[in-house]
């Protein structure tokens, strides 16, 4: 499987030119932080197009919100897992992007785990104007444990979910293709993930466009 030439696992996720334009410009506008969120009584108002990326500690979410705004100091990225612990918000005033805490960190305490998943089942099962959650994995490793846990817990709030594998150019070809095999097939009977499974990369710029416009597609 060649990374510069698949950015999704299925023909269905083909955009037009015109449609990755549409997105790039949609993301182009300038964004902002608006807030970070620990309790529910503190969330914005519900207003607009709101996505929400999840995934493991160190899976690369703050590097892809970055790339995908071209604003490389937008989310703060860190080499210490655990470190976004609030529900972020950033806006273009179009499309609200909410980063979500980073799960599977080892060594939080386990009161600072479990409040944690109380308030992103929280937001999860009660925000109307979320989309749709991407939930992020380490195209190294795969789906571990922890996704599947986090899985279970988008299945149980309902929400619509899709997969975001990152750092694609990271894997050999044979390798990300086994991973790729190995997370359809994790996610082949969850209700309410999508079937397409998105390939990305932060530094590289892949999957960026596609991601962009699949967003819009919302």
């Amino acid at each position: 499987m060649s990374t510069d030439n698949t950015q999704s696992d299925s023909a269905e996720n083909a955009f037009t030119p015109e449609q990755l334009e549409t997105g790039r410009l949609a993301f182009a506008r300038p964004w902002r932080f608006v807030l970070g969120v620990a309790k529910l009584v503190q969330l914005p108002e519900n207003d607009g197009i709101e996505i929400a990326f999840a995934g493991r500690s160190n899976v690369g979410k703050s590097s892809l919100i970055n790339a995908l705004t071209g604003q490389n100091g937008l989310a703060r990225t860190s080499n210490t897992p655990g470190r976004t612990q609030e529900l972020n918000f950033f806006t273009n005033d179009d499309i609200t992007i909410v980063d979500m805490p980073g799960y599977g960190y080892a060594k939080a305490p386990k009161g600072q785990v479990e409040a944690w998943t109380r308030l992103v089942y929280s937001y999860l099962r009660g925000r109307p104007n979320l989309r749709r959650a991407y939930v992020l994995v380490d195209s190294r490793h795969g789906i571990k444990e922890t996704d599947q846990k986090a899985l279970d817990l988008m299945d149980k709030s309902a929400v619509s979910y899709q997969i975001v594998m990152t750092k694609v150019d990271k894997p050999r070809p044979a390798e990300l293709q086994d991973a790729l095999e190995k997370t359809r097939a994790a996610i082949a009977k969850r209700p309410a993930a999508h079937p397409e499974i998105l390939l990305t990369s932060s530094e590289k710029g892949s999957g960026l466009p596609e991601l962009r416009a699949e967003i819009l597609r919302l």
